[in-house]
Parts: C-alpha cells; sequence; structure tokens
C-alpha cells in the first residue's frame, strides 16, 4: 500500500501558481530604441510561429517537475503486508568459564579427543543460532569476570563471538564463579522482570573474586533473576591441549553441592555434563525451558520511493534545459548575421 510519512507538504503543491497569478505583474517600461537587426528578429519570429510554442512547453515541464518534487518531498514508501515477529519473551545471559582447566581433554566425539572448551564452544554457537526471538548476553570469567557482549537481539553478532572465544583471552589463573555472577546480574537487572535467566557454565570452583556462588546467588534471588549451572567435567583424568605450551594441573575438581544449592536458591537446576552428549542434552533441555508468552508483534516491511519521483524530476530539467538551447543558438546566429 503506498503512504506519505509526510502529507502535509502537499499544501504547497499550489504556491508557485498562487505566486503567478496574485502578485502583480512587473511594470512595462516603454521606449523608443533603434534595433539594427529587427529585420532578423523578424524573422524569427516568423520561424517560430510553424513550431510547437516552447514557451508552453517549458511551463507544462516545469509544473510537472514542481509536482513531482513535492511528492518526492512528502516522501512516499510503499507498506507491506503484517509480518509476525517471533518472540519467547527471555533474556538469557550466558556466563562462560575461561580458566585454563577448560583445556582437559575429557571429552570424546567418535573416539576423537576434545577438550571442554572446543565442546562448550561448539555447543553454545548452536544454541546462540537456535535462540529466535531471545535477547542474549555474554559473560567471561576466569581470575576476573569481563562483559564481552551486552544484552542484544543481534544473535549473529552473540554467535561470531562465541566462535572467535580463545582459552587465554583473559588471565586463565584462577576462577572466580561469584563474581561472573555478580556481574551477570549487574546487567540482567535492566531487563524486565519475569524473563531473566542466567545460563552459568564452569568447570572448577570459586577460587578467587570477592563473591562467592552463594553470594551472588542470593542477589540474583533478590532481583528475581533465575541461574541454572552447568558443571563440565569428566569423571576420567583430562590432559590439557599439547599444542599449547603451559605449566600446571589440567583437571579441575567441581564443587556439585555448591553449585547445587546456588541454582536451586533462584529457582533454578544444576546439571552435570560429563560428556558432549551430556552437554548437548542439557542445553537441548534449557531451550525449551521457560518461554514467556507476550503479546504478539508484527512489522511491516517498507520500501522508500522518493528516490523514483525525485529522479524523473532531474531528468525532465535535463529536457527544459535542451529546449533552451535551439533558441539561443538561432539567435547567435542572427546576430552574427546582422
Amino acid at each position: 500500500m503506498l503512504e506519505f510519512s509526510w502529507p502535509w507538504i502537499f499544501v504547497v503543491l499550489p504556491l508557485p501558481f498562487l505566486v503567478y497569478w496574485m502578485l502583480p505583474r512587473a511594470p512595462r517600461q516603454d521606449a523608443a530604441l533603434r534595433v539594427p537587426f529587427f529585420q532578423q528578429l523578424q524573422q524569427l519570429h516568423t520561424d517560430a510561429a510553424h513550431k510547437i510554442d516552447r514557451a508552453k512547453l517549458n511551463l507544462i515541464l516545469c509544473s510537472i517537475i514542481w509536482v513531482l518534487v513535492v511528492i518526492a518531498s512528502a516522501r512516499p514508501q510503499w507498506v507491506g503486508e503484517p509480518i509476525q515477529i517471533p518472540t519467547t519473551g527471555r533474556d538469557m545471559m550466558l556466563t562462560l568459564d575461561m580458566s585454563g582447566s577448560m583445556e582437559a581433554r575429557d571429552m570424546y566425539l567418535n573416539n576423537t579427543q576434545l577438550s571442554r572448551f572446543q565442546v562448550m564452544q561448539a555447543v553454545i554457537s548452536d544454541f546462540v543460532e537456535k535462540r529466535n526471538g531471545d535477547r542474549l548476553g555474554l559473560t567471561l570469567f576466569a581470575a576476573h569476570a569481563y562483559m564481552l557482549t551486552p544484552m542484544t537481539f543481534d544473535l549473529n553478532s552473540v554467535q561470531t563471538m562465541v566462535e572467535e572465544l580463545e582459552i587465554g583471552m583473559i588471565d586463565e589463573s584462577a576462577t572466580a564463579i561469584g563474581d561472573a555472577i555478580g556481574l551477570s546480574i549487574k546487567h540482567l537487572r535492566q531487563q524486565p522482570e519475569n524473563n531473566r535467566i542466567l545460563i552459568l557454565l564452569t568447570d572448577g570452583i570459586n577460587n578467587a573474586g570477592s563473591l562467592t556462588p552463594i553470594q551472588a546467588a542470593q542477589l540474583a534471588q533478590t532481583e528475581g533473576i533465575k541461574m541454572h549451572i552447568v558443571g563440565v567435567a569428566s569423571d576420567q583424568f583430562g590432559q590439557r591441549s599439547p599444542f599449547v605450551a603451559r605449566t600446571g594441573g589440567a583437571v579441575s575438581e567441581i564443587d556439585d553441592e555448591a553449585m547445587r544449592d546456588a541454582a536451586a536458591m533462584t529457582g533454578g537446576l544444576y546439571f552435570r555434563a560429563r560428556t558432549l552428549e551430556d552437554m548437548v542434552d542439557i542445553y537441548d533441555e534449557l531451550d525449551q525451558m521457560e518461554p514467556i508468552e507476550q503479546d504478539e508483534q508484527t512489522y511491516r516491511p517498507i520500501t522508500v520511493l522518493f528516490h523514483w519521483p525525485l529522479s524523473l524530476a532531474l531528468l525532465l530539467s535535463f529536457a527544459v534545459a535542451f529546449l533552451a538551447i535551439p533558441s539561443a543558438l538561432s539567435f547567435g546566429r542572427g546576430g552574427e548575421t546582422a
């Protein structure tokens, strides 16, 4: 359907015609003047009588140009049919462990040994891709917590951030779980209530920062934020990546009891992922949880059209200029003859 964003501009449409008819003409001052090339001027006038009245044609073209300019100024646009926006009404903050122990290779896929980080990265990337209609944020933590991506509907950017993560991009010497929860709460509390979810993934125990996981969970409970925690670690010993020259132990122990209590305090769940299949199943379950019914939202695609009448007006202005050229040339030739 064709619409105009600024239809009130059409009130200026008759302005040139009102100026032409209402304003007085300039007074004519007759004076005797001897024109040495008067015969040539008469000849030009005679020739013009057998041709198209250029003045009238010029007036018509100028009027059309004015109408087209006014139409373009009113910003015409084509509004399409309503399209429904898929919404689930969830605001999710993904809080991911980037400590050095995440490089422990104790996960397997088709007999191929993978690190916890590789499994987390693949599963989280797929999880983000399915979040159509949700708003996501991304927090990273190891010795300290950092906000990587604020809450956004731009899932492509979040997925790109996840795919570009690398162990070592932040200080990996410790695990500040409580501080990571606190930072995530700080950003989630700015979102509407009753649909705020924090999903924490870790493979260790809290050994850094100023907050314990229980203290942070109390803050989440106060703010009405539900927190689900995923503990990722195999029961077997895992080696760190042979391609990364670092020393120290590779395997960390998860405080299952503390993580379970922290999640339960907020009304959430604690999951333990010992294999890749466990991780996939857990995030499939999280995918189905907590949908919030919202009013149906739609939008109508808009195609801006102002450049079409504006382009046509420009072409017609070239035509007006072209029509003035023969008269000028004829007058010039007549002058030379005189």
